[in-house]
């Protein structure tokens, strides 16, 4: 019979040192602790078959998110599958700017356009109560996780099926925040750290040829019809897209268009105002 020491032996000697770990205590429901003073637990036959599946599977790529069936956003657990991206911590900066925009507030209408495992409009619904958040994404599979973590977080937010803006005919909104596939198709990335795990159709604007910023574009074309007077727009985006983003908003009629690094210094977000 295997014990914990012996697991976490043989997983180390496959994948991370952490990954093992936390793998093993998902699978058995030990503790960090058990691990340390009790390495000479018995790791029961199905827990076993479960941690081995694990191991192979993250020694094969697949992201540690997807095996847990959750990740940790802002302080708080979001449940992800398949369907959707796994929250990185630099969509940060999305929420960060977005409370800034909505701060002394007495009310503001908003919405979350491919809202994904629904990280962006849950966050929104808690850290700003006087906000009626939405938010729309185009994969069922995704809606689905959204509206769990919706329900599990306590958060109020409008779901809507649908591609881009095509759900919210004749709505206006105060703030309009996106985080849309920019990675361009056939970019080399798509084929590294997990990314192959990950819906393709939630990182890539599927262009062939193109430079990523298809969907960028869709969303800042349409927002100004979508949006009150003085109302915003903030969006996520890759490294090198953050001129091309201010051109395209200044091009559709925003003012004061600005790109706001994330913290390492990349090239985050952009927005504008009307």
């Amino acid at each position: 019979m295997t014990t914990l020491g012996e697991a976490l032996a043989f997983a180390r000697q496959r994948i991370d040192r952490l990954d093992a770990r936390l793998l093993l205590q998902y699978a058995t429901g030990c503790s960090h602790a058990d691990l340390l003073a009790r390495p000479e637990m018995p790791v029961i036959g199905p827990a076993g078959e479960q941690f081995v599946a694990w191991v192979e599977r993250r020694a094969a790529g697949e992201p540690l998110a997807y095996l847990l069936g959750e990740a940790e956003f802002r302080g708080r657990v979001f449940q992800v599958s398949p369907a959707v991206l796994i929250p990185r911590p630099e969509t940060e900066v999305l929420i960060e700017l977005a409370l800034e925009v909505l701060a002394g507030r007495a009310a503001a209408d908003v919405v979350d356009l491919g809202t994904g495992s629904g990280i962006v409009a849950v966050s929104l619904a808690l850290e700003c109560p006087v906000a009626t958040v939405s938010a729309v994404d185009l994969s069922p599979g995704a809606l689905a996780v959204a509206r769990n973590n919706a329900g599990r977080l306590g958060a109020k937010v409008d779901f809507h099926e649908g591609d881009w803006f095509a759900p919210l005919a004749g709505r206006r909104f105060d703030l309009i925040v996106s985080n849309p596939p920019y990675v361009a198709e056939g970019d080399p990335h798509l084929e590294l750290n997990g990314l192959p795990h990950e819906p393709r159709l939630a990182l890539t604007d599927q262009e062939a040829g193109g430079n990523g910023l298809a969907c960028i574009r869709r969303i800042v074309a349409d927002a100004a019809a979508h949006l009150n007077p003085g109302g915003w727009l903030l969006f996520e985006h890759g490294y090198n897209q953050g001129e091309a983003s201010r051109n395209l908003l200044a091009a559709a009629g925003f003012k004061e268009a600005f790109t706001h690094p994330d913290l390492a210094g990349i090239a985050r977000v952009s927005g504008a105002h009307l």
